[in-house]
């Protein structure tokens, strides 16, 4: 298939950015999107160009890093995938595909469609994991857990980080992402210890991260990979208002 490709183009996050056409000829339907765009780039290596800078790792939908904008959609056209895993039988022969880096104040653009996403970082920094001393493992049953709470936390623990959920939303917020890690740990007794110290810290630094409210929308539940619930953000703020009062 032959198509034509409108993508942002920007040195750095001090410089302005801009699209820039190109066009690509006899594409596979059968590939992926990166490669798709290492086609392109091997075009522009061949032509003396730079390359178009995008962020991507395992290409397996597990590590989130190929987090981009398409013709609208974090992660494009498809439901339940990273652009990794979109392929181009998603498109037509002469489509004009649009290409974007997520816009938010909090993931600063490093160059062309790469992100800074270390502000998630930053967030697991403040909770996102046990430090409490639970001694050694203990056998599978010695430590009773609901099936249903399990199951729960396993969900929330399939966020990968990739940041849909804040470039989906109309505020740029970060509370499906927060929400999940709270959650998934909030959910399981080893993580009930620190509970409220946790919520507390992670929902203020999003803050001063300068990620936005959640107006519950939607948006991040619709666009997330992994099918993360708006049900983990209630949650959430059920542990926050805990906290709050303890």
């Amino acid at each position: 298939m032959d198509l034509k490709l409108k993508i942002w183009r920007q040195k750095s996050a001090s410089e302005r950015g801009k699209f820039v056409d190109y066009d690509l000829k006899n594409i596979s339907s059968d590939s992926s999107f990166l490669e798709m765009l290492d086609v392109l780039n091997e075009e522009l290596i061949g032509k003396g160009e730079e390359p178009v800078v995008f962020d991507h790792d395992c290409r397996e939908g597990i590590c989130g890093a190929c987090g981009m904008y398409i013709n609208g959609r974090p992660h494009g056209p498809d439901e339940l995938i990273t652009v990794c895993q979109l392929h181009m039988r998603k498109f037509n022969d002469g489509d004009t595909i649009v290409i974007e880096p997520f816009r938010a104040r909090a993931f600063p653009v490093i160059k062309d469609l790469m992100v800074d996403r270390s502000a998630f970082d930053a967030l697991i920094q403040e909770g996102g994991y046990i430090s409490v001393s639970t001694g050694s493992a203990p056998d599978a049953n010695a430590i009773p857990v609901q099936k249903k709470h399990a199951d729960l936390a396993m969900d929330a623990a399939s966020c990968i980080g990739c940041g849909a959920c804040v470039a989906a939303c109309k505020n740029a917020s970060a509370m499906l992402f927060v929400s999940a890690k709270v959650s998934h740990l909030a959910l399981l007794p080893q993580g009930k210890v620190e509970s409220k110290k946790r919520t507390w810290e992670m929902v203020a630094k999003m803050d001063a991260l300068g990620f936005g409210n959640c107006t519950n929308t939607g948006a991040c539940e619709a666009e997330c990979p992994k099918g993360i619930k708006l049900t983990n953000i209630a949650r959430m703020n059920r542990e926050y208002y805990k906290s709050s009062f303890s």
